[in-house]
């Protein structure tokens, strides 16, 4: 009974870190609604594109005589805004975002709703949304990366509660925590991001990428941790403080400082499309 108990407290605590890294990523759209000349206007901002079509921002509203624009540019780009005007159809306002087709370029952009007398703009909490544009990727690739790692998570969380309760599975569970973690974060993650971004791993030593960095750091605490079991040297102690190393890090929200393209090359790509037409 214990031990069932145990794996539900693992699993409540692992669904709670997964859903908290996601909602808090930057690559979590903005779903809301707004009460604008009378009238609701539903919206979703979105801050990830997968695939290289044109990326459609979508405001829903019964209100046709609405001026809706768009306004966008390269991330940290010092060019003007381009505006791009929303065609209204079937009930909502549809804006078009076009596909920089560079991998991990990011846009910064916002919307504006105008009537004859009122202008209002989204986001109102800040200046504009960034949204980074990906490849994209099959789900053969990111099924199994994502049920692996959240698997890697939960024996992680499961492996350091019984090493705190002193019970006798600590070896066993670390060696199925590391095996989770190796085939999840080393290699299907390096596949997935191949998809997306055209590179295996952009973390140390080759980059900075946050998602790559604190994979490795959560290994580096995992094997410390082994390595203290079987050296028998305070086991339980190596095995939570690498329990707590991987909860922590995978409480930093998901795609934080992730890969990102030098708006230069977007700049570029812009113009020798512009050029082609």
């Amino acid at each position: 009974m214990q031990k069932v108990l145990i794996w539900i407290v693992s699993f409540i605590i692992t669904l709670s870190t997964a859903y908290y890294q996601r909602i808090t990523g930057p690559t979590y759209p903005i779903n809301d609604k707004i009460t604008f000349n009378n009238t609701e206007i539903k919206y979703t901002l979105a801050r990830s594109h997968g695939g290289f079509e044109n990326h459609e921002v979508i405001l829903e509203t019964e209100n046709k005589n609405l001026d809706i624009n768009l306004y966008w540019k390269a991330l940290n780009s010092p060019e003007d805004w381009h505006k791009v005007k929303f065609e209204y159809k079937e009930g909502k306002y549809i804006g078009i975002l076009p596909n920089p087709k560079v991998l991990a370029a990011k846009l910064e952009y916002y919307v504006e709703i105008s009537n004859q007398s009122e202008t209002i703009k989204l986001p109102q909490d800040k200046d504009f949304i960034i949204i980074r544009f990906k490849g994209d990727v099959p789900l053969w690739a990111l099924i199994p990366h994502v049920i692996i790692m959240f698997g890697a998570m939960l024996l992680a969380t499961r492996t350091g509660i019984e090493a705190l309760l002193k019970r006798n599975n600590v070896n066993k569970l670390t060696y199925w925590t590391i095996g989770f973690l190796l085939i999840g974060g080393f290699i299907l993650g390096p596949l997935v991001q191949k998809f997306a971004f055209d590179a295996y791993w952009t973390g140390f030593p080759f980059g900075y990428d946050l998602t790559d960095n604190k994979t490795l750091l959560a290994l580096i605490g995992w094997l410390i941790a082994l390595f203290m079991i079987k050296k028998n040297y305070k086991p339980n102690l190596g095995v939570i403080l690498a329990s707590i190393i991987m909860l922590v890090i995978f409480l930093i929200p998901h795609s934080l400082l992730g890969s990102e393209a030098d708006y230069q090359e977007i700049n570029k790509q812009q113009t020798e499309r512009s050029t082609e037409n």
